[in-house]
Formats: C-alpha cells, structure tokens, sequence
C-alpha cells in the first residue's frame, strides 16, 4: 500500500512541480496571459503562484507535510479555476472550449487534492514512505 501511495503522490504532484517551473521559469509569458484576463499586478501573481506551486507540489511529493502542500495547491486551484479558466465569458466556441478543458482539468485536481488531503490527514503518521506525518489534525 505504502509504494502505491507513493507513487500516486509523485504522479499527483508532476503536474504541479511543471506548472509552477512554468510560472517561474516563463514569468513574462505566463503574466501576460494573466493580464489579458484582467489579473492585477499580474507578473507578482504569476510569482507568487509558482512559489504555491513549486513548494506544494514538493510538499506533496516528498511527504513533508503533505497535507499542508495540499492546502497550498488548493490555494493555487480553486481561485486559478474560477478566475483564469471561466468558459462561460468567452465569446468564441474554440477558445470557451479550451477553457472549459481546463476548467474541469482544475475541478479534477481541486476533487483529488481534497480527496488527498483527507486521506493523509486522516491516515497521520500511520501514511509510509513519508519525511514527515501531517501537520494538521483531524481527529
């Protein structure tokens, strides 16, 4: 069970360590998408959530207190969902097609980081092949 949890962790937190490099790494490209949907002060926006991403995905990965990583990515999701990635005010059907992939690309992963958190939270110290047990309780 423990390697299978494992290896869940690492595919889980892949996709967010690439986000965040992006975020890092293409901060001009990445600010400007922000801004063209109205994000404010979009460059430290763009900072300020690959940090969310790089530091919760390898909380996650490496079982430092992952549930606190989790709450870090879903700090990142729920709003990145509803504000970059609403289909509804897109005005053609490619781009309010594209949107929508990545709106329910962001509810799956907002519904596994949740589902994830639980499980660690709850499993605490038990939870192997981790550096820490959980920072939070939920007994």
């Amino acid at each position: 069970m423990d390697i299978l949890v494992l290896v869940g962790r690492i595919l889980f937190a892949l996709p967010f360590l690439a986000f965040g490099a992006n975020h890092l790494l293409k901060t001009p490209y990445m600010a400007g998408y922000a801004e063209s949907k109205g994000l404010p002060a979009a460059k430290a926006t763009t900072i300020l959530s690959g940090v969310l991403l790089v530091v919760g995905g390898l909380s996650v990965l490496l079982g430092v207190w992952a549930d606190l990583g989790l709450l870090l990515l879903l700090v990142f999701l729920i709003p990145t969902t509803l504000v970059m990635h609403a289909f509804w005010r897109e005005s053609t059907p490619d781009g309010r097609q594209a949107e929508m992939t990545q709106f329910l690309k962001n509810v799956g992963l907002t519904g596994a980081a949740l589902a994830l958190l639980a499980f660690v939270s709850f499993t605490g110290d038990e939870l192997g092949l981790t550096v820490t047990g959980p920072l939070f309780s939920m007994d």
